[in-house]
């Protein structure tokens, strides 16, 4: 049986991820919420272990618990994140900060420390469409989501292909996260009067994305048919959107500024 390591499996991407894996291999599963516990234990081949993405000494206690467990490690699948929103001119620097420890630095730190077991693996990120360029009131979301495909893509290289890495660019997809997303950004959304109409607009849309966004399971597609793959490639779309996206990222950066800035002028005034 293979074995499988998957960060945020509890919701989402990763908890499709995790059923599907499960099925038919061994499969480490991270939660942050104690409750989702006994709810993993329950299942078939899986061994749940806790890991926060914002506290270190629980990566390593998460890395170091797979390591007794596991000789090998055939993929680890990085799939946990949140969305940081709001306008950059006010958006608290720590807030910013806090989307890297989850979205990049995390994944980073938890890859190092099971290298070791990944050899003749792969390592498969779950980025995003938003890493191709900038969407205005998200950028913190879009950077950190751009940093994790350069950094592990630095990785490969350096390894000599010891670890294959692969990039999974969806477009929007219909998961808890747009729900989470809005919760979590309460603050810009409900005190920043000087962007209020923007930071409404962005709540309605996360809570319209969450139920008609492209189903999670063509994103599992994807990836079971990569992970599959004797010889990936790097960086995989899903979703017209996601496509859109890349090839938008392709146009000189003033001409996409252009472009937002019209599309942004017909949607605020």
């Amino acid at each position: 049986m293979k074995t499988y390591v998957i960060t945020g499996s509890t919701s989402g991407i990763g908890r499709a991820l995790l059923e599907e894996f499960s099925q038919n291999a061994t499969v480490f599963a991270g939660f942050r919420n104690y409750k989702y516990e006994p709810i993993l234990s329950k299942m078939k081949n899986v061994i749940p272990f806790f890991i926060d993405m914002e506290k270190s000494y629980t990566i390593t206690g998460a890395a170091e618990f797979i390591s007794k467990k596991a000789e090998k490690i055939d993929t680890l699948i990085n799939a946990a994140g949140c969305v940081a929103a709001g306008p950059v001119e006010n958006m608290p620097v720590d807030k910013i900060r806090r989307q890297f420890e989850v979205n990049t630095f995390s994944h980073l730190e938890f890859t190092q420390k099971l290298l070791p077991y990944l050899a003749g693996g792969k390592i498969i990120n779950i980025s995003s469409m938003a890493s191709f360029g900038i969407f205005p009131f998200v950028a913190p979301y879009c950077a950190s989501k751009r940093a994790l495909d350069i950094l592990f893509n630095s990785l490969e290289m350096e390894t000599g292909g010891r670890v294959k890495v692969i990039s999974i660019k969806p477009g929007v997809i219909a998961t808890p996260l747009w729900g989470k997303s809005v919760e979590l950004n309460k603050d810009s959304i409900e005190l920043d009067k000087s962007y209020k109409k923007e930071m409404e607009f962005l709540a309605q849309n996360a809570l319209k994305n969450e139920k008609k966004g492209l189903p999670v399971s063509e994103v599992v597609k994807v990836i079971k048919k990569v992970d599959g793959l004797q010889k990936p490639k790097a960086s995989y779309t899903v979703g017209k959107d996601a496509f859109a996206a890349q090839l938008m990222s392709k146009m000189p950066q003033d001409l996409i500024n252009a472009f937002i800035k019209l599309g942004m002028k017909k949607k605020f005034g």
